[in-house]
């Protein structure tokens, strides 16, 4: 089987979203060379699909998808879910998932973009995000989100806030959409110094998820 590898960066590999300016496009072919998919993310349920390296560029959205081999996708972040997900036929999406996003849908507007490309079982992986102990959120957002989702998404900080557990949000959504979630890289932006975090430090940075689709006839992720 084809493969689709999936690469996280982080604060050693430098600011790699749009506010990066001069050099980044040299930071991104350090990491993987090629013409990266990328989007201007705007916390919605947007999906873009791909079709050729390169083929979107900086359109609104919070998704892509594609099934074309040697396509590069990219979303990044700093704090919010990076989801990746592929399927045996070779189809593969890559999410930005922040809470407002998966308020909107889009991890179960990645998931139904790839069937129609053809996809049959989707798995995920989850990247670094921000982790309970450090997210204090509002009581009415929490609320809502509960409900929306069916599931339980509110936690406590470690000085014994409310919280939002964005990784149980992530895979309530993902299970909604049919999807398993088979990894998480397991790291905390806010309270792991290797990560850029908008909420712990302030940080404009950004890292990237990277996924590389696979030739024909099939993609695993780690």
């Amino acid at each position: 089987l084809g493969t689709a590898r999936i690469r996280w960066t982080g604060r050693a590999e430098g600011d790699l979203g749009l506010t990066a300016g001069a050099g980044v496009d040299d930071r991104r072919h350090a990491v993987e060379p090629g013409r990266w998919a990328w989007l201007n993310q705007v916390h919605g349920a947007g999906v873009r699909q791909v079709g050729e390296p390169g083929g979107v560029q900086g359109d609104d959205g919070d998704a892509l998808v594609t099934a074309i081999p040697g396509v590069i996708l990219a979303v990044f972040t700093a704090d919010c879910a990076p989801v990746a997900m592929a399927s045996p036929e070779g189809v593969v999406g890559l999410a930005h998932a922040g809470w407002r996003g998966i308020e909107a849908g889009v991890l179960g507007a990645t998931a139904d973009a790839m069937r129609r490309l053809g996809a049959t079982r989707v798995e995920g992986v989850l990247g670094p995000c921000i982790r309970p102990e450090c997210y204090e959120f509002g009581e009415h957002d929490l609320d809502r989100l509960e409900q929306q989702l069916a599931a339980q998404v509110r936690a406590w900080t470690a000085g014994g806030r409310p919280a939002l557990d964005l990784v149980a949000a992530v895979r309530a959504s993902l299970d909604r959409a049919g999807v398993e979630l088979v990894g998480d890289q397991g790291a905390c932006t806010a309270c792991d110094g290797r990560w850029f975090s908008h909420r712990a430090r302030s940080d404009r940075q950004r890292q990237a998820t990277v996924v590389v689709v696979g030739p024909p006839g099939g993609a695993t992720l780690p």
